[in-house]
C-alpha cells in the first residue's frame, strides 16, 4: 500500500488469487522438464549479466518457450516482480516448478548480488541431473518394454490363440495338468475379463497408495537398493545427486544446515534425507559432517573420507563436486553394462514363457496322435 502511495496509485477493489484453481487446471497440463529449467537457467542468468532487468528478461524468455504452463508461470513471476514481491518469493509461489533448492539459490543470490553466477550454477546442477536422470530411464527402457510385450503376448495367446487349440483336442483325450490351467485360465480371461480388470486396476491402486505412504515409501526404497542390478546404481545415482546438489548449494553462499536441509529431499531418497536430517541436529551443536555420517551404511568410506578431508581443508564444496563427478560416471558405466546384461536375459524370459505356452497346447495333440497310432 505504501509503494502504491508513492507511485500516486489508489487501491478501489482487491480480490483474493485462487492459485489452487490454478493448479488444477493445469494438472493435466504439460509440466516443465528439467531441460527447460537449465536452459531458461542459463538464458535469465546471460540476460542478466548484460545488465537486462530481471522482470523484462522474464518477459522475454516467456516469448520463447513453447510450453503454456512454463510461459504462464513466467509471465506471472514477472508481474509479482513488477508489484513489489521479492524475487524467490515470487519464484516460490510456483513450488511445482521450482524446487527448494533453486529458490534457495536464487534467495542467496538476490541477498548477495550475484543473481546470475546463482542461476549459473543451477543450469549446470540442472543439466547433469537431467545427464543422471537420462542415464538412468535409458537403463530402465528395454527391460520396460520387453516386460510389457512379454505381458501382451500372453494375454493375447490366451484370448486368442488357447481356444482355437481347445477345438482341436477331442473331448475323450486326457489333458495335461499344465493345458487344464491354460485352458482354465483363458476361459476366464475372456468369460469374466471385468473381474480380471478390476481385481488388476484395484492391485495396482492398493500398491501405488501404499508406496506413497511413509511406511510404504520406505519399504520400496529398502526393496530397490537391494536388487542384485538396479540396486548399486540407483544407490549411486542417489549419493550423486545429494554430493551435487550440496556442492552447489554451499558453492552459493548457502549456510551448512540449511544446505543441508534442502540437499537431504531433493536426493530422491527417503533414508538419505531422514539420516542428513538427523546429523543436521549434531551439527547444529557444532560437529563435523562426516563424523555425523560415518557409520551410516547409506554413505560408503569414500565419501566420509573425502567430505572430512573438504571439511580440513576448506574445500568441501569442490571435494563434493569431485565426489558428484565420480558417482555420475559410476551410474553411466552401470548403465551401458546393464543394457548389455538385461538383453539376453529378457529374451530367455520371453522365450520360457512362450515355450511354455506351446508346450502346454501342443501336449495333448501329442497325446491323440499316440492314441491313434500314428
Amino acid at each position: 500500500i505504501e509503494k502504491l502511495k508513492k507511485m500516486e496509485l489508489m487501491i478501489l477493489d482487491i480480490k483474493q488469487t485462487d492459485l489452487n484453481s490454478k493448479r488444477r487446471k493445469s494438472l493435466f497440463s504439460k509440466k516443465v522438464t528439467l531441460g527447460e529449467l537449465a536452459m531458461f537457467s542459463k538464458q535469465l542468468a546471460t540476460m542478466i549479466n548484460v545488465g537486462i532487468p530481471v522482470t523484462r528478461a522474464l518477459f522475454a524468455i516467456s516469448e520463447q518457450t513453447g510450453n503454456p504452463v512454463f510461459k504462464d508461470a513466467l509471465i506471472n513471476i514477472a508481474e509479482n516482480i513488477e508489484s513489489g514481491r521479492d524475487l524467490s518469493d515470487a519464484f516460490g509461489m510456483y513450488p511445482g516448478i521450482f524446487s527448494n533448492l533453486y529458490i534457495s539459490m536464487l534467495h542467496s543470490g538476490e541477498v548477495g548480488g550475484n543473481l546470475d553466477e546463482a542461476l549459473n550454477r543451477l543450469s549446470d546442477q540442472l543439466q547433469k541431473e537431467k545427464t543422471l536422470t537420462d542415464n538412468i530411464k535409458a537403463s530402465t527402457f528395454y527391460p520396460r518394454m520387453v516386460a510389457g510385450f512379454a505381458i501382451i503376448l500372453f494375454i493375447s495367446m490366451l484370448v486368442f490363440m488357447v481356444p482355437i487349440f481347445q477345438g482341436f483336442i477331442p473331448e475323450n483325450v486326457p489333458v495335461p495338468a499344465i493345458t487344464a490351467f491354460v485352458f482354465l485360465l483363458s476361459e476366464s480371461l475372456r468369460g469374466k475379463w471385468y473381474i480380471w480388470l478390476s481385481m488388476t486396476a484395484g492391485i495396482i491402486l492398493l500398491i501405488l497408495l501404499f508406496i506413497k505412504s511413509p511406511l510404504g515409501k520406505r519399504f520400496w526404497e529398502e526393496i530397490k537398493l537391494k536388487i542384485p542390478i538396479f540396486g548399486p546404481m540407483l544407490h549411486k545415482s542417489v549419493l550423486a545427486r545429494f554430493s551435487r546438489t550440496l556442492s552447489t548449494l554451499l558453492e552459493g553462499g548457502i549456510p551448512v544446515i540449511q544446505a543441508l536441509e534442502s540437499a537431504g529431499p531433493t536426493s530422491g531418497s527417503l533414508l538419505i534425507s531422514e539420516a542428513i536430517a538427523e546429523a543436521a541436529e549434531q551439527i547444529i551443536q557444532g560437529r563435523n559432517i562426516s563424523e555425523q555420517l560415518e557409520g551410516n551404511k547409506l554413505f560408503p568410506p569414500m565419501m566420509i573420507q573425502m567430505i572430512a578431508i573438504g571439511e580440513e581443508t576448506g574445500s568441501i564444496s569442490s571435494m563434493l563436486d569431485k565426489l558428484a563427478e565420480f558417482y555420475e560416471e559410476e551410474v553411466a558405466t552401470l548403465t551401458k553394462g546393464l543394457t548389455a546384461l538385461l538383453e539376453p536375459i529378457m529374451l530367455v524370459i520371453v522365450g520360457v514363457i512362450i515355450g511354455a505356452m506351446i508346450v502346454a497346447l501342443y501336449l495333448p495333440i501329442f497325446t491323440a496322435i499316440t492314441q491313434a497310432g500314428f
